[in-house]
C-alpha cells in the first residue's frame, strides 16, 4: 500500500479511461478543484448511494467550481451501466489494475466485516486548481460523505 497523500501534497497525475472508454487524466482537470473520489464497486448499495449522493450534490458544487470524478477498479462497460442506471453525469473512470488507487494511498489492508482484506479503501481527495492536495479522507462512510465534503467546502 501507497503511503498516505496530506494536504499540499502534489496529487498524483494519472491517464484512466471514462465509462465510453475515453482517456482523462488529472492535467486535463488542471484549472478547476477536483472532488476525486475513490469508490470499492460500481453498484453495490454503498458505492450507489455515495454516487448519487454527489449527483445531488453536482449543481451547487459545479457552480462553486468544483469537477466531481469517480474512480473504481470497474471495467468501462460496468460503468457505463452504472452511469446509465443512476443517472450519473460526471466522469467515472476505470483503474482496473488499481495503479491510481494505489498512488492515491486508496488501496491496501481494510477490515471488512471484522475481517482484514485488501481492497479499495474508499477515499475522496480535494484537488486545488493547481494539482495540489487541499483535504485527503480515507476510510469514510459513504452515507453522510458528501454533506461533510459540503460542510468542508463551505457550500
Amino acid at each position: 500500500m501507497s503511503d498516505r497523500l496530506e494536504p499540499g501534497d502534489v496529487a498524483p497525475e494519472f491517464e484512466l479511461l471514462d465509462a465510453d472508454g475515453a482517456p482523462v487524466t488529472l492535467a486535463s482537470l488542471r484549472g478547476r478543484r477536483v472532488i476525486l473520489y475513490f469508490y470499492p464497486a460500481a453498484m453495490t448499495p454503498g458505492c450507489t448511494k455515495e454516487s448519487v449522493d454527489f449527483q445531488s450534490s453536482l449543481p451547487e458544487l459545479e457552480a462553486a467550481g468544483v469537477t466531481v470524478v469517480g474512480v473504481s477498479p470497474d471495467k468501462p462497460a460496468k460503468l457505463a451501466k452504472f452511469r446509465e442506471k443512476e443517472g450519473l453525469t460526471f466522469p467515472l473512470l476505470s483503474d482496473p489494475d488499481t495503479e491510481t488507487l494505489r498512488a492515491y494511498g486508496a488501496y491496501g489492508e481494510k477490515k471488512l466485516y471484522g475481517k482484514v482484506v485488501v481492497g479499495v479503501i474508499r477515499s475522496t481527495f480535494i484537488i486545488d486548481a493547481d494539482g495540489k492536495v487541499e483535504k485527503a479522507y480515507y476510510n469514510v462512510k459513504a452515507t453522510g460523505h458528501v454533506e461533510r465534503l459540503r460542510r468542508d467546502l463551505a457550500l
